[in-house]
């Protein structure tokens, strides 16, 4: 038997089906399963996947940095239908990450699943739990059909799931401290996520330790995409606890916490958490000598084109950079509604506006209002092309890429 540094996993992109509405026949959607994917740091798993659709597919991984041999449509063209790859992975940092069929899933016959990839540290991390909070969203026709994003959603519904179901509780004790790890699967929804009466402590961002701060009234926001690792500290008086969404329309529970009658897990409440083992992610970015690109999405920008008709050979590089200097991004959102838009390749910080520091954690992925400008800067560590991609916060709208060079 390999070992766990080795492993080999098999995936399949397959047709699949979901419970989306009490009452009514399970909803035809497609998956590479319903089982997330853990390993540990520093583990070289290889991926054979073999697409079991009728429709060509492209397997994108987020957040694995450096991954210079698994990017989608640059290294990896879409895989053919009752074909099978093999992708050799070396996962460097621990963290939450996930891998889908976004790419090419405009307009598709269906929509797909996301699939969880957890990554853990080879350190220890003082949590009790570590559970999953993988929430994605639905639009369904009148007659219970799911259709694919990029499609018009005129008459339809959205129906949420977490963890591929319409409710999730987690039991819980006073005085424990859980570990949530929380992905927005929605294709192009920015959320609000809420724990009340509670302490709430990010610990992580997409994927990367951040330094821990409470949030603000147990409150905090994900791309899509975006993901989050909170540590929640019961309160020993408190009892059930919704967790709840606003999807930019109207707040919902999406889950709950639900009070056990056993014990409090302790005595006192554990102290407030320290940060979680670093990925060894440059401390320090050389702003004075980057290479600075302004980079426009939305509005009539002709550089960025649909995946299925991306070829590399023909599309000119966004930029190109020598390995080992800082990149500045300037991101202007040309488009009348907020877009998202996320790096392969490299974390990125968020730079304050006076291009005096950065926001304490690091990011893949970042929601930019419409008409305007964010800054971030990242070290291109990793030799490779690497994709961008940006959509706008609207089901119907297309997901579109460019490509960089670090060289």
């Amino acid at each position: 038997m390999a070992s766990a540094q080795s492993a080999a996993l098999a995936l399949r992109c397959k047709a699949d089906h979901l419970e989306l509405k009490e009452g009514r026949p399970a909803t035809a959607i497609w998956s590479l399963g319903d089982q997330p994917l853990r390993l540990k740091r520093g583990d070289r798993p290889e991926i054979s996947l073999t697409n079991d659709l009728s429709v060509p597919v492209s397997l994108n991984f987020w957040g694995i940095d450096g991954a210079a041999a698994a990017e989608p449509l640059l290294a990896r063209p879409p895989l053919k239908p009752s074909a099978t790859d093999r992708i050799a992975l070396s996962l460097r940092h621990a963290g939450t990450y996930f891998c889908d069929l976004a790419l090419l899933g405009d307009g598709a016959a269906q929509p797909a699943r996301t699939l969880p990839l957890i990554v853990s540290e080879s350190e220890p991390v003082v949590a009790d739990r570590d559970e999953l909070v993988l929430i994605e969203g639905w639009r369904l026709k009148p007659d219970g059909a799911a259709i694919a994003p990029a499609r018009d959603a005129t008459g339809t519904t959205a129906v949420y799931t977490v963890n591929g179901q319409r409710g999730c509780e987690i039991a819980v004790r006073g005085r424990e401290r859980l570990r949530l790890r929380f992905i927005n699967g929605l294709q192009r929804q920015v959320i609000a996520l809420k724990i009340e009466h509670h302490n709430v402590t990010v610990m992580a961002l997409d994927g990367q330790p951040a330094e821990p701060f409470l949030a603000r009234k147990g409150a905090f926001a994900l791309a899509p995409g975006g993901r989050a690792d909170v540590f929640v500290d019961i309160a020993p008086g408190a009892g059930n606890t919704p967790i709840l969404m606003h999807d930019g329309e109207a707040a919902q529970t999406i889950a709950q916490l639900i009070r056990s009658d056993q014990p409090p897990a302790r005595g006192e409440m554990l102290p407030a958490p320290t940060a979680l083992p670093s990925n060894g992610l440059p401390a320090k970015l050389d702003l004075k000598s980057a290479l600075r690109v302004d980079l426009a999405f939305g509005g009539d920008q002709k550089d960025w084109l649909a995946p299925a008709s991306f070829a590399a050979a023909t599309a000119a590089p966004a930029f190109r950079v020598k390995a080992a200097r800082a990149v500045v991004l300037s991101l202007t959102n040309r488009a009348q509604t907020t877009s998202t838009f996320h790096l392969h390749g490299h974390h990125f910080r968020h730079l304050d506006r006076l291009d005096d520091g950065w926001k304490p954690f690091w990011l893949d992925t970042i929601a930019i209002d419409a008409g305007q400008t964010q800054r971030i800067a990242f070290a291109a560590e990793h030799a490779g092309r690497w994709l961008c991609e940006t959509v706008e916060a609207r089901w119907s709208a297309p997901r579109l890429v460019r490509w960089y060079s670090v060289e």
